[in-house]
């Protein structure tokens, strides 16, 4: 899934550093190219990774602005080749070979440890040789506007990968993933803010702390959207900056898919999965009544009668399988592949904007209740909720 697919996988970054004012184009140019994919095929190397273009994935070069430069939007991709021998195939020809050595040296009943490995690394080279690469691809979206830099995948090890990456390429910049808690102190200033900082529940800064010790911000959302579903309160206002005007109405819920987690009745971590259309939400019901907390759930958003679908995760504010509205651009003979190509990425960022901007607003409208009195009043109605009253 890449930034042209109608569902996608993202997590979203903010960027901190400063750009340089003049000649930014041979800047980015020169940075990625730097550190741009190179190819392993004619060769035995078993891993190659680097930047390349998202519409040309066999081109590293960023020679030419229209190659990645749209706008306020900087585009390219993260690939990955790697050969990889089958482990079965591998232990097969390494068995063959130490047959053939014993055969050959009839006083031994075991061939040596430092020949096993020798012969090993002989059978591995030349199985490398024969082995292609296998590619892989992850878009980045980097919107120069924000700040924000949106990665097409919410896999842990690729954004390592691509953490460690973008820090060697881009010196003295830092990509600082946009959790539960980063996202909120976007979104609020004022006494808001203030409250926010307060129910810090995070020992320190570091980022894999202001994680862990918050997820209470991900239960209390998404507890919060579904019972007011569930109570007819699931119309809202957009009150965020964007392409959708301030006051404009959007319904929002959460259906489908729910997850939950928490204790055992014998310890450890029990997970509850509760999918299909909910009417009376009575398997949700019964988790809440256990103590188990939401740590995943899919959230509708429509206006206007355009939808927008996603999964939420719960920890990270990651979005798995993001559905927008359908793309429809029309094709006219005149118009070549490239500008086509074009005109899809400028509608897919704005039906993704607009998404974003509807769940920003959505968060907006719970922190509002969560870190005010309000919110008294809303645990009440979700104990009468769930105790059937």
């Amino acid at each position: 899934m890449g930034v042209y697919a109608n569902t996608v996988s993202i997590t979203q970054f903010a960027v901190t550093g400063e750009l340089p004012t003049a000649d930014q184009f041979q800047w980015f140019s020169k940075k990625l190219a730097d550190r741009g994919f190179q190819s392993i095929e004619n060769s035995t190397e078993e891993l190659a990774e680097g930047w390349t273009l998202v519409d040309k994935p066999d081109d590293a070069s960023f020679e030419m602005p229209s190659d990645f430069w749209r706008d306020n939007y900087i585009v390219f991709s993260l690939r990955r080749d790697q050969r990889k021998i089958p482990a079965a195939i591998l232990k097969s020809h390494t068995g063959r070979e130490e047959g053939a050595f014993l055969a050959q040296n009839p006083n031994l009943r075991r061939t040596p440890k430092h020949k096993r490995e020798e012969i090993k690394e002989q059978v591995q080279l030349r199985l490398l040789v024969k082995c292609l690469p296998v590619p892989s691809t992850v878009d980045i979206v980097w919107d120069q506007k924000s700040g924000i830099l949106t990665l097409y995948t919410l896999g842990t090890k690729v954004i390592e990968r691509f953490e460690d990456l973008f820090r060697k390429t881009f010196e003295g910049f830092s990509p600082i993933i946009v959790h539960p808690l980063a996202r909120a102190r976007k979104l609020l200033d004022g006494q808001m803010l203030d409250s926010l900082e307060a129910a810090n529940q995070a020992g320190s800064d570091a980022i894999v702390a202001l994680i862990r010790d918050n997820q209470w911000l991900g239960w209390d959302f998404m507890l919060w959207l579904l019972q007011r579903g569930v109570n007819g309160e699931g119309e809202f206002s957009v009150c965020t900056p964007g392409h959708v005007t301030k006051g404009e109405k959007f319904s929002a819920w959460i259906d489908d898919r729910i997850q939950f987690q928490g204790g055992g009745e014998e310890g450890g971590i029990q997970k509850v999965t509760v999918s299909g259309s909910q009417d009376s939400y009575l398997e949700a019901i019964s988790a809440l009544k256990g103590g188990k907390r939401i740590t995943s759930a899919t959230i509708c958003m429509e206006k206007d009668e355009n939808p927008w679908k996603l999964t939420l995760k719960g920890d990270t504010f990651g979005f798995a399988s993001f559905k927008c509205p359908q793309v429809r651009v029309e094709k006219d003979a005149t118009v070549d592949q490239m500008s086509e190509r074009e005109a899809v990425f400028y509608e897919r960022m704005f039906l993704m904007d607009q998404g974003l901007q509807l769940f920003d607003s959505l968060f907006t409208a719970f922190l509002n209740e969560r870190l005010t009195d309000a919110w008294n009043g809303r645990l009440q109605a979700i104990q009468a909720w769930i105790n059937g009253e």
